[in-house]
């Protein structure tokens, strides 16, 4: 099979043979014959997913059906590699995400290779209104290690990220065991102080969680959580572009700080993406999805995670915002990898796995897959 497509990063053309889901031969042609109107990448990594249309991997009744569903709604956005995301709540109801998708990992080399691992957001977050967002504040509480060890066995080891409040008590001496177990340690739902944010990024903190999020409504000139991690160049941000969770100046912001090699895009889909607007209950509590897509705590300003996914955020910045597909791609596509340690996958002779051909527009980004 040949494939065309052009480089986002030198707007060559790419002239690929490719058989038997591997790139045989691989050039970069620098003048373009013929049109080519789409752009090659490899598939998307979203390090925070925490479900589709109604599946939430936080609730209690989560089989392996229904995450096979969330994969394949995952794949219709190019996404080729996510983190399951769950979100602060009882022992029991995480034990059992975790052990349902451990098994349908075990029971299926299609989702485990789609699965990168884990992520646990909270419960180990500030109880505060604001920082703790959606999350249930019956369920919040301090770091404890050997409860994550029982969390980790549920999952056979897969947790790969956890989102935490550093300024908790315990919290220093839990970055640290995370960090030397593999864990990467994110700073998130925090109203913690300067030097607590400095003292967790000593102990291994690696990144911020939706930076901008997940905050107090009203903060401090300065100092504040957000410029310290802003100014943190030992930390990765993730930011949610979606047009709901972060104002075009904030989102500008943080790209130029961080630049493209420190920011991470992730749509954080709520278990409601993908549905129609109304009110629905999740999570022991009720939410609202608004006409326009923005989902709230139901009588609040709250966001309660993002209704879109991974490609509409990139189709976001670049149609809207006027980013470019070279300045987006690396941050949904090389900068996750970057996060965990793992290799980067490039598109070169040899490459194994599918490629994606994207075309921007006015009516969302256009996607096929190379299989």
């Amino acid at each position: 099979m040949l494939i065309r497509g052009r480089d986002p990063f030198s707007h060559g053309v790419y002239e690929i043979d490719y058989e038997n889901g591997q790139i045989q031969q691989c050039t970069l042609q620098k003048r373009i014959r013929g049109e080519v109107d789409a752009y090659l990448s490899v598939p998307f990594f979203d390090i925070q997913i925490n479900g589709a249309q109604g599946i939430s991997f936080n609730s209690h009744q989560l089989d392996e059906a229904q995450i096979h569903q969330v994969v394949e709604i995952t794949t219709a956005h190019g996404i080729g590699l996510f983190l399951p995301t769950l979100i602060t709540a009882s022992f029991e109801d995480l034990a059992h995400g975790f052990r349902t998708l451990a098994r349908a990992c075990r029971h299926s080399s299609t989702l485990a290779a789609r699965i990168a691992g884990y992520h646990l957001e909270g419960p180990y977050i500030s109880p505060e209104e604001g920082p703790r967002g959606a999350h249930p504040l019956a369920h919040t509480r301090s770091p404890n290690w050997e409860e994550f060890q029982r969390w980790q066995d549920c999952a056979d080891g897969k947790i790969r990220m956890i989102t935490l409040a550093p300024e908790l008590p315990n919290a220093l001496p839990f970055i640290e065991r995370a960090t030397q177990s593999g864990v990467v340690v994110a700073i998130g739902h925090t109203a913690a102080n300067a030097e607590q944010i400095q003292a967790a990024i000593q102990a291994g903190a690696k990144t911020s969680t939706h930076l901008g999020n997940g905050s107090h409504a009203v903060l401090p000139r300065h100092p504040n959580y957000i410029w310290e991690q802003l100014a943190a160049d030992e930390l990765y941000a993730s930011i949610i572009p979606d047009g709901f969770h972060l104002p075009p100046s904030v989102i500008k912001t943080i790209i130029r700080t961080k630049g493209a090699s420190r920011t991470i895009l992730t749509c954080d889909a709520s278990s409601l993406a993908g549905l129609p607007s109304g009110r629905y209950s999740q999570w022991g509590g009720e939410f609202e999805i608004l006409p326009n897509g923005k989902i709230v705590v139901s009588g609040t300003p709250y966001l309660a995670g993002s209704s879109f996914f991974t490609d509409q955020c990139v189709n976001y910045l670049v149609t809207t915002l006027g980013y470019s597909l070279a300045e987006i791609l690396p941050m949904v596509t090389r900068n996750p990898y970057e996060l965990f340690g793992w290799p980067v996958p490039q598109i070169e002779t040899g490459y194994r796995g599918p490629l994606l051909l994207l075309k921007p527009s006015n009516d969302g980004l256009m996607i096929d897959w190379v299989n």
